[in-house]
C-alpha cells in the first residue's frame, strides 16, 4: 500500500462567482487571505492579465503547494506565511500599499481534512492536532484533555451550534485521556441520543468544527483582518468573504455593516451628525449560495455563504 500523501488540491468553492465578483475591480493586487491550494487565485489570475495576487496562509504545506501551482504566473504572485490578521505586515514586506480586492475563504480545506496526520478529520485515524500552523504550540489535544467540562461545553455550543454540548462535554471529560481523532469521534457519537444521530450528517461534525475554531483562534482573528482589508482597498475595490459557519458569517456581516455605516449611531430617521464616514457599499444584501449542482459535486460548498462589499469614494483612503 502506498504511503504517499494525497496532493494538496481541492475544488475551490464558488470559483465562478468569485471570478465574477472581482471581474469589475480596478487593475492591481488582490489579497487572497486564505490561499490554501491556490485554486481561487489561479482562477483570478487566469481571468485577468492586469491582476496580481498576494496570497497568505499559515499552513506551510498549503503555501508550498500553492506556490508550485501558481509558479507559471511568475512575479504576478506573491506569497507570505502568516495569519490573515497580519496582512498589514505582509503588505509591507512585499511593498504593497493598496488592494484592488480581498478574498477570505474561511474554514478548513479539503486537503487538510484528507491528511489523517493533521488531525482535522473525524473519519480517519490521526492524532488530536487540528493546527493550521503546524509550528503552533496549542493543539486539539490541549483542548480535549485540558479544558474543564463547562469550558468545553461553551465552545461546542458557541463554535459548533451543538445542542448536545453539555452531554458531549461530560462524555469527553469522563473518557480522558483521548488520544486520536477516531477515539474522540466515537465518544461524541455515543453521547448523542440515537434519534439525533440519524440526521444532520456525522454526529461528530459540529464538535470537530468547534474544537478546530478554538485551537486556531479563527473567530478572534477575523474582525481585525476584515477591517484591515477594507481599509486597504482602493475605491471600487471589493471584499469577498466565503463563510461556512454562522459565527464566521455573523462577523463578516457585522464588519461590513460597520464600514457601510461608518459606525454611525444616529437615529435612522434623522440626518447623521456624528461625523461617521461610509467606506463601503454592500454589493449583495442576501448572502449568495452555491448552486445545487456544485453543492452535490462538492460537499464543502453546501454550507458556504458569500458576502461582498465594495469600497466607495469618500472613505479615509
Amino acid at each position: 500500500m502506498s504511503t504517499e500523501r494525497p496532493p494538496f488540491e481541492h475544488e475551490p468553492v464558488m470559483r465562478d462567482a468569485i471570478v465574477v465578483t472581482f471581474g469589475v475591480v480596478p487593475a492591481g493586487i488582490v489579497l487572497d487571505a486564505t490561499l490554501g491550494a491556490g485554486g481561487h487565485s489561479e482562477a483570478l489570475l487566469a481571468s485577468r492579465d492586469d491582476l496580481r495576487v498576494l496570497g497568505l496562509d499559515r499552513d506551510s504545506d498549503a503555501l508550498a503547494a500553492a506556490t508550485r501551482r501558481l509558479e507559471g504566473y511568475g512575479d504576478r504572485v506573491m506569497t507570505h506565511h502568516c495569519r490573515f490578521d497580519e496582512l498589514d505586515a505582509a503588505m509591507e514586506a512585499h511593498d504593497v500599499t493598496a488592494l484592488s480586492g480581498a478574498l477570505f475563504d474561511l474554514g478548513v480545506s479539503s486537503p487538510q481534512l484528507d491528511r489523517p496526520e493533521r488531525g482535522f478529520s473525524y473519519r480517519n485515524e490521526g492524532p488530536l492536532d487540528m493546527r493550521m500552523d503546524s509550528d503552533a504550540e496549542w493543539s486539539a489535544a490541549d483542548v480535549v484533555n485540558g479544558y474543564d467540562q463547562r469550558r468545553l461545553a461553551d465552545i461546542l455550543k458557541r463554535y459548533g451550534d451543538e445542542r448536545f454540548a453539555s452531554r458531549i462535554a461530560a462524555a469527553i471529560v469522563a473518557a480522558r485521556p483521548i488520544e486520536t481523532t477516531t477515539q474522540l469521534a466515537a465518544v461524541v457519537t455515543a453521547a448523542i441520543p440515537a434519534p439525533a444521530r440519524r440526521t444532520g450528517g456525522h454526529p461528530a461534525k459540529r464538535t470537530f468544527q468547534a474544537i478546530r475554531i478554538e485551537v486556531n483562534a479563527e473567530l478572534d482573528a477575523l474582525p481585525d483582518a476584515l477591517d484591515k482589508a477594507i481599509e486597504a482597498l482602493v475605491p471600487g475595490g471589493r471584499l469577498a468573504v466565503l463563510s461556512y459557519h454562522s459565527g464566521e458569517d455573523r462577523i463578516a456581516k457585522e464588519r461590513i455593516r460597520a464600514a457601510e455605516t461608518g459606525g454611525c449611531e444616529c437615529p435612522p430617521d434623522l440626518p447623521c451628525v456624528c461625523g461617521a464616514v461610509q467606506t463601503v457599499r454592500v454589493v449583495r444584501r442576501v448572502p449568495k449560495r452555491a448552486s445545487a449542482d456544485e453543492r452535490q459535486r462538492n460537499p464543502r460548498a453546501a454550507s458556504a455563504r458569500l458576502r461582498v462589499a465594495e469600497r466607495v469614494e469618500g472613505g479615509s483612503r
